[in-house]
């Protein structure tokens, strides 16, 4: 574990008082991406006094909110050498067509043998057992992770709330969105493998008499719902996706299919900003008419409630989104390969120690904004960030 640095000029620029946010997007191996992402955070002092995360973002953001600062990384670590140990071995030889073929034979093992301390096969496979089995309706197991949790988190730390924690769900009966939240309820590992049970592959887990699924179904980013839980204190939030929304047509049914997959799971940033800006809008159309009111009526009580409800928090939104390499397919989110692993951890440190960089991505926003958002553009080479004020991001 690295050891930590002191404060960077970039986040000695954030407001004091602004609430520091870690938001994690969903995307199975891809979330080392995440992992490495958070231990660079961690050397430039970036302590999240709320996580909330979707699937894998889920699980890492427990690792984070149950282990004390110090043991942060190193939990991560042992998480992700652990679930990436099945396939050890190295391509045979350079060039993209041949770490094509080591992906799919990576991701084509995991398939079949499953993940240590994540999910192994059904024996029988889910078609042989009864209809109405458990077994039935998914074809792994995730029994391991549960144990995995268990040892990689303190539960007990986590719910003693001293970082905020709200992962993601979809009610399989009702398909409604669920988030459970360690300042609303007590959290346990069966919540963290909810948020990540992506189905048919993996099954739904029950609480409280209840069944859920990944909340990756519904939304793959828990950005809205940080936004929609938090209008008083400012906030600085760092948003780490794993799918981008944007890329190239695809040339090959291969990269279809891996383009279908980015923009089903992508964050919907851009939608989320722009009903920001909406409200921003109105908000501040209110505030200007109450100040125009007659002495009289500004202290009726209805003024007063309207009062309240223009009021409203600034939000500095990072966003660090993963870039796919040419040679990476639809199976990116299933190749828990030892190499991938170390490739994604990497490329997320690097992304943020490009972004410390720019120390303006860390001040409160300007000209009247209330919500501004930094895209780490291009393909990891180019270092220019681009602001989109109370508008859209790349993801």
């Amino acid at each position: 574990m690295t050891d930590a640095v002191a404060t960077t000029p970039a986040l000695a620029s954030c407001p004091a008082n602004a609430r520091r946010v870690l938001v994690l997007q969903g995307g199975g191996a891809l979330g080392s991406y995440q992992a490495g992402a958070f231990e660079a955070l961690y050397q430039h002092q970036f302590d999240p006094v709320w996580v909330a995360g979707i699937s894998i973002g889920a699980i890492n953001a427990a690792i984070i909110a149950g282990n004390p600062r110090e043991k942060r990384v190193e939990r991560l670590k042992e998480f992700w050498e652990l679930v990436s140990s099945p396939v050890l071995w190295r391509p045979l030889g350079k060039g993209d067509h041949s770490r094509f073929a080591f992906n799919e034979a990576s991701a084509a093992w995991v398939a079949t043998f499953g993940v240590p301390g994540f999910f192994q096969p059904r024996v029988p496979p889910a078609p042989f057992w009864p209809r109405g089995a458990p077994q039935a309706i998914s074809y792994y197991d995730t029994a391991p992770l549960r144990d995995t949790l268990l040892r990689l988190v303190d539960f007990d730390l986590i719910n003693a709330k001293q970082v905020r924690l709200s992962v993601g769900a979809v009610n399989v009966k009702t398909g409604n969105f669920a988030y459970f939240d360690n300042t609303k309820q007590p959290i346990g590992p069966e919540h963290i493998m909810a948020s990540g049970a992506l189905p048919p592959g993996f099954p739904p887990v029950e609480i409280d008499g209840e069944h859920y699924w990944d909340g990756g179904l519904v939304s793959n980013t828990p950005l809205d719902y940080v936004l929609e839980q938090e209008k008083q204190d400012d906030l600085l939030i760092f948003q780490v996706d794993l799918f981008s929304a944007r890329g190239a047509l695809p040339d090959t049914v291969l990269e279809a299919a891996e383009r279908e997959k980015d923009i089903r799971y992508s964050s919907r940033t851009r939608q989320i900003t722009d009903a920001n800006k909406r409200l921003h809008t109105a908000r501040k159309a209110l505030r200007e008419l109450i100040a125009r009111l007659p002495p009289d009526l500004k202290n009726d009580p209805l003024v007063a409630t309207l009062s309240e409800a223009a009021k409203e928090n600034t939000v500095t939104v990072v966003h660090l989104i993963y870039k796919s390499k040419n040679f990476e397919s639809s199976s990116k989110d299933y190749d828990f390969s030892r190499v991938g692993m170390v490739e994604h951890w990497k490329s997320g440190m690097q992304d943020v120690q490009i972004t410390m960089q720019h120390p303006e991505c860390f001040t409160n926003p300007q000209l009247g904004e209330t919500m501004v958002t930094y895209d780490l553009t291009g393909d990891g080479r180019n270092q220019r960030l681009e602001q989109t004020p109370t508008g859209a991001s790349n993801g």
